[in-house]
């Protein structure tokens, strides 16, 4: 009997190791699928401060939520932001006057770490791009805008 004892506990502890394994690999998908939801967020909120904000300013940290940690290990480096013409090329004049008809903001190099037990894996993510007609890059009737 000790030994009908002794096999229930190691087929549970198999059984158990298997649906821990699974039950937390499902946390860590949603918890994916929330990263990069808040990455799309942000690139789509960069663009959205970049054509408001005059192009000398540095927009990043208010594209990227003021600096608040909503995912791990995503700061300015990750956030590219361009002035382009109505081609998709780089503006290459970034005068208020020129011909910058889009502003695309891109987050990029981000990598994602799951943290399951026994699983060591880093995503890295896409490109995550929002573009976004110009609107005042911050210069209007009465002045300027001053966002950074």
């Amino acid at each position: 009997m000790k030994r009908v004892r002794g096999l229930y506990a190691v087929e549970f502890s198999i059984v158990a190791s298997v649906f821990f394994l699974l039950l937390f690999s499902a946390i860590e998908v949603g918890r994916l699928l929330y990263t990069y939801n808040v990455l799309h967020e942000a690139a789509r909120r960069a663009a959205r401060v970049a054509v408001v904000c005059l192009i000398t300013d540095d927009t990043r940290n208010l594209g990227l939520f003021n600096g608040a940690s909503l995912v791990p290990n995503l700061n300015v480096a990750n956030l590219k932001i361009s002035y382009l013409d109505i081609d998709g090329t780089a503006s290459t004049d970034l005068t208020y006057g020129s011909d910058i008809k889009l502003v695309r903001a891109e987050i990029i190099n981000y990598q994602h770490q799951f943290i399951v037990p026994g699983l060591f894996i880093t995503l890295n993510s896409p490109i995550f791009s929002s573009t976004l007609p110009r609107e005042s890059l911050g210069v209007f009737k009465g002045g300027s805008t001053n966002c950074s």
